[in-house]
């Protein structure tokens, strides 16, 4: 029996992951990596890097991405839920700038994975802890981004789930250009 169901979505190896989960009296366990049963549903990828960041409601980190040490991503949330998206920014691609986004939540205990050559961002739709493993570290000097709204992208981001609250961006997002202005390292490969 695989630990992990994983769910293909409309971006080429981007997908879903559904761990099983045991519930009794207790609460419940589950395993949130295991390398071999990982490589069973074709996620053949070593990480070395993990990351846990923490966001008030109405907080939209993103999008961001390497353009060099280009980094995969297993997110997922352990406490609150998230918009969580994934853009296409591989040149070439039968997917080029389209993006696909999902709810994570400490309820569904979905994971999503995210391969180099992708811009990743998210919407916390409620104060949310966020964690994260990386195929790359992080370089600072190579931190881009693309423009949360950016119009040719037009990621239908879920602002009336965050109700009263205000959207809260950060400056340096905020400024992100827009992905027709950005010269894009990552090329397509099959």
């Amino acid at each position: 029996m695989l630990k992990f169901n994983k769910i293909e979505t409309i971006l080429e190896g981007a997908f879903i992951i559904e761990p099983v989960i045991f519930y009794d009296e207790r609460g419940f366990f589950m395993e949130t990596y295991n390398k071999k049963e990982f490589n069973k549903i074709g996620l053949n990828v070593d990480f070395v890097q993990d990351n846990h960041s923490k966001s008030s409601k109405g907080v939209l980190r993103g999008l961001h991405f390497q353009s060099k040490h280009s980094q995969g991503k297993l997110v997922r949330v352990i406490k609150g839920r998230v918009f969580d998206v994934a853009v296409d920014i591989r040149v070439g691609s039968p997917s080029f700038g389209q993006y696909y986004g999902v709810e994570l939540s400490e309820k569904n205990k979905r994971m999503f994975y995210i391969p180099k050559g992708f811009a990743h961002g998210f919407l916390a739709l409620e104060e949310t802890e966020f964690v994260y493993k990386t195929t790359d570290y992080y370089y600072s000097a190579y931190d881009r981004g693309i423009r949360w709204n950016d119009p040719d992208i037009n990621i239908k981001w879920p602002l009336d789930k965050i109700e009263d609250s205000r959207l809260i961006i950060s400056e340096k997002d905020s400024k992100l250009p827009f992905l027709k202005d950005i010269e894009l390292p990552f090329k397509y490969e099959k």
